[in-house]
């Protein structure tokens, strides 16, 4: 298990600036369910422009909430453009430090806050960051991933795992990832290996209970073990799919929540798009 300040066991029991503002100034949503972590933040400005309310709802690791939970008292107190300054390394800083697997979750605050700033400014920062993706388990687009690696000074493909989760998953992307952090780095460019794209078919009883447990062992389990979870199988009835959560996952309080998206979103992608999860307690 990963050694957590008591900082950040604090922020996670007791988050602070739960909930939603009403009519706020500026909202930024990041992430989402189905790559099992989901950021939205929220801030309303005084008269003289300085953010005085700033509050948070997330789906995510205990990591994830203190993240945002810091994140909104950091934030309280600034203006646009002190607030705009702020760096993932500030939120794991205040925090005592995060572990290095679990850096991704300061990046997403980071991220909620950048979103949250453009949003009041009228700027659509989606387009801004627009690029090609490079990891499709996780939605991560080369543009992000190579922000990353400058701002961290990453040079390896576990760092860049760790700060984006890009590369957890199936790791078909890894090569890019390397070719990308050869571009940053000034150095001749790989040529990726070519990926292979799963074809969706009429499947037996079978085939598909066989391709479920493949992809729950290539797409889901990975992701979940880099935040200290894992998944089982129980049953499959029909298209019903009948899953049980271990580690980590099982004691968090959203994780039913969270997990039923991402585990029913790869299992629609790569198997069936009427596929039901439940998730047994």
């Amino acid at each position: 298990m990963w050694d957590y300040s008591e900082k950040v066991k604090d922020h996670f029991f007791n988050p602070r600036n739960v909930g939603e503002i009403k009519n706020p100034d500026g909202v930024g949503e990041v992430g989402s369910l189905a790559c099992g972590d989901a950021l939205k933040f929220m801030f309303k400005l005084d008269e003289n422009k300085r953010i005085k309310e700033a509050k948070f709802k997330t789906f995510g690791c205990g990591s994830a909430i203190a993240s945002a939970s810091v994140l909104t008292e950091i934030v309280i107190g600034k203006t646009l453009e002190e607030a705009d300054k702020i760096t993932n390394k500030d939120l794991a800083n205040h925090l005592d430090g995060l572990p290095q697997e679990k850096m991704h979750c300061s990046v997403m605050g980071r991220e909620a806050l950048e979103a949250a700033i453009a949003d009041y400014r009228g700027i659509d920062i989606k387009k801004q960051l627009e690029g090609e993706v490079t990891c499709k388990c996780f939605g991560i687009t080369d543009k992000e991933i190579e922000r990353v690696i400058k701002e961290n000074q990453l040079s390896t493909v576990a760092e860049v795992t760790h700060y984006t989760k890009a590369g957890g998953g199936c790791e078909s992307c890894h090569p890019k990832i390397e070719d990308i952090i050869s571009k940053v780095e000034g150095k001749v460019s790989k040529k990726p290996a070519p990926e292979k794209i799963p074809q969706k078919q009429k499947l037996t009883n079978i085939q598909k209970m066989k391709l479920i447990e493949e992809t729950i062992e290539r797409e889901i389990r990975p992701a979940l073990r880099t935040d200290g979870g894992d998944i089982d199988l129980v049953d499959i009835e029909g298209n019903k799919v009948i899953v049980t959560l271990r580690g980590t996952c099982s004691s968090c309080p959203s994780s039913n929540f969270t997990l039923k998206g991402l585990v029913e979103g790869k299992l629609r992608e790569f198997v069936s798009n009427d596929i039901e999860v439940m998730v047994e307690t």
